[in-house]
């Protein structure tokens, strides 16, 4: 993909589009087959940068891991598990590029094996703080060495870990799933209790492979020592790159989008509400994908957006972790003639950019009036936007949120670091092309 692309305004867009494997989902799964025991086979896995991570990094580790084929929903693998604490220790140091999920859940399974291993990443992902995810494994029994708490973290694991209850202060499915990963190969209940609740495909992926997880509102537990199972499944479509093509098709007038495979697993779908909110039409029809993907639990359906006028809307703390990803492309729909204010989303300052601080920049930078508050910013889609060249500090999801926010623009948009979108969505700006009227 090109580093530097330029988006001219359209009239409308209208199409179908099948987004491609959700990326949340594909990292467990693959690490879920790993740990099973049996062949797995994955299909629909994500073609994304972040995810082709997870699988190196399960290669340097000993897992043997073929790639079957390339279909339209995404790769096709088959995994051979290792069983529980089945990992090799690594001949070189394991590179998770630019992937937060791999390096923190990867702790999780690593902390429960006596080996050592060191992981890094690209410049990005070494200024990410990992304090939050070092700290309950090293209670657990780990020793974590790091950077000032950022990578590369060099992993001590323990076959004998202390199970724990831990409550962390800041809602997070990485740090939560790298803590179950922990507890679930150490002996005893290992639990965590979340201040809010987050997305849950950890829960849902562990049932798909035969562990029982306990779940109490806000509480998920589970006893170690249970062995995972081999299984088949489908990794469905994701909603946060399909969340580009709702905002899209809410954005501009005329405009018609069927999005079909996707996940409508509950704790993802808010951004359907906000989009509502700000003034699309979306239709919601699940299709039974539960059933054909072999009991992957993760419900799939298709979503249907129409054009009507975009408004405004607030967005509250206790909706962000829902939403955390899908946060710069809302702020695109507003700069479309709406109105958006977010808060409670300081965790944006510290993903693969400061979002905050970049996303107002490029807003500005085409036209737009935002003002960046410390936890949020606060969109005013007063005046069409003029285009202009916007740095997306290679971040994908600004790069793809800006390509949106581009379509209603007066002029073109030139987007320097738009090769990012590689890292979750490497079709985006084909598929986008193909959308455009």
């Amino acid at each position: 993909m090109q580093d530097r692309v330029v988006v001219h305004p359209a009239r409308s867009v209208r199409g179908r589009v099948r987004p491609p494997g959700d990326k949340s989902i594909s990292h467990r799964y693959a690490m879920f087959a790993a740990l099973a025991d049996g062949v797995s086979e994955i299909s629909g896995y994500s073609t994304g940068a972040d995810c082709r991570s997870t699988l190196a990094c399960l290669a340097g580790l000993g897992v043997s891991i073929e790639e079957l084929g390339r279909e339209p929903e995404g790769l096709r693998l088959r995994i051979t598990g290792r069983g529980l604490r089945g990992l090799q220790a690594p001949a070189r140091v394991l590179d998770a590029g630019n992937s937060g999920s791999t390096i923190r859940m990867f702790a999780g399974v690593l902390a429960a094996h006596p080996l050592t291993a060191t992981m890094t990443g690209d410049e990005s992902l070494r200024g990410r703080p990992m304090q939050r995810v070092i700290l309950p494994l090293e209670r657990m029994g780990a020793r974590i060495e790091s950077e000032g708490g950022r990578p590369p973290l060099t992993v001590h694991g323990r076959a004998d870990l202390t199970p724990i209850d831990y409550a962390p202060d800041v809602p997070s499915a990485q740090v939560k799933s790298a803590v179950l990963l922990a507890g679930l190969q150490s002996s005893g209940t290992t639990s965590v209790v979340e201040p809010l609740a987050t997305r849950d495909h950890t829960e849902r992926g562990l049932e798909a492979f035969g562990v029982e997880v306990q779940r109490d509102g806000l509480r998920v537990a589970i006893e170690g020592g249970q062995r995972l199972t081999a299984r088949n499944l489908g990794v469905p479509g994701d909603i946060s790159a399909a969340a580009f093509w709702l905002v899209a098709g809410g954005s501009l007038s005329g405009s018609e989008i069927v999005i079909h495979g996707v996940g409508l697993n509950p704790t993802r779908i808010g951004i359907v509400d906000v989009v509502r909110r700000l003034g699309a039409a979306v239709d919601v029809a699940p299709d039974g994908g539960v059933d054909r993907r072999v009991g992957s639990g993760e419900p799939v359906g298709t979503l249907t957006v129409r054009y009507q006028g975009v408004g405004s809307t607030v967005i509250t703390p206790d909706e962000v972790p829902g939403i955390i990803d899908e946060l710069p492309v809302l702020a695109a729909m507003a700069t479309h003639g709406g109105e958006l204010r977010v808060s409670g989303a300081q965790e944006l300052r510290v993903k693969e950019s400061d979002r905050i601080s970049a996303l107002a920049d490029g807003l500005r930078a085409m036209g737009g009036d935002i003002d960046e508050q410390p936890d949020g910013f606060y969109v005013r889609g007063l005046r069409r936007l003029r285009g202009g060249e916007v740095d997306a500090r290679h971040d994908h999801r600004l790069a793809m949120a800006f390509a949106i926010a581009a379509l209603g623009a007066s002029g073109p948009t030139t987007i320097h670091g738009a090769g990012a979108a590689a890292v979750s969505y490497p079709e985006f700006f084909s598929v986008l092309e193909g959308l455009c009227a």
